[in-house]
Order: C-alpha cells, then structure tokens, then sequence
C-alpha cells in the first residue's frame, strides 16, 4: 500500500506544485505523510459534503481543484465552515491535497 507521501510525489510529478500561480494555495492542506493510502476521492471543491462522502466511501485521501485556504489562515477552529472540514478530515484520518492552477497550467492540464 502506497503511503500518502508517495502518493503525493506522483501527483506533484504530474501537477508540478512550482507550476502554481504565485497567489494560488496548493499542496497538502493535512495529512500524515507515513500513513497508507488505499482509496481516493476527486472533487472540485473541499466543502463539507465531500468530506462526508470521503468518510462514507472509506477514503484515505481527498484531492481537489479548487484550495480550501486560498488566503492567510488565522483559525481552524470548527465553528468555522473551513476549519469545520478539516476537524472532520483530521478526525477520520482523511488527507487533503489541492492541485489548482498547477493542475491548469500542467500538460495536458
């Protein structure tokens, strides 16, 4: 089984991060690089939804296009709808990568 630190390298391979636009968030939002990755779910966006689905599929990994922090970050806190994903993420061991306009500008994009 892949860990998630492999996974991640081939999506950066194919999504180089520096390919990014200067104002664009991309990478790895959470995750633990050693853990093991058997499934993963493609979305759009990071909304709670998708995490949702990501729990109820038994997914490891959640990568999406569009960033869950685009801008400065001052709390993760739950009461928040952003920090509300990533608690959720975090508490069912779900990692989450974005690829945005490093993804666009790749070949093919």
């Amino acid at each position: 089984m892949p860990r998630l630190s492999e996974v991640i390298a081939a999506l950066d391979a194919l999504w180089p991060p520096e390919r990014a636009e200067s104002w664009d968030a991309v990478g790895t939002v959470c995750g633990d690089p050693d853990a093991e990755v058997a499934r993963v779910l493609f979305a759009v966006d990071p909304v709670e939804a998708i995490a949702d689905e990501a729990i109820a599929l038994g997914a490891d990994l959640i990568v999406t296009h569009h960033p869950l922090y685009l801008r400065g970050t001052t709390t993760v806190a739950a009461g928040h709808f952003k920090g509300r994903v990533v608690h959720r993420l975090i508490k069912h061991d779900i990692a989450l990568h974005v690829a945005h306009t490093n993804a666009d500008t790749a070949d093919p994009g």
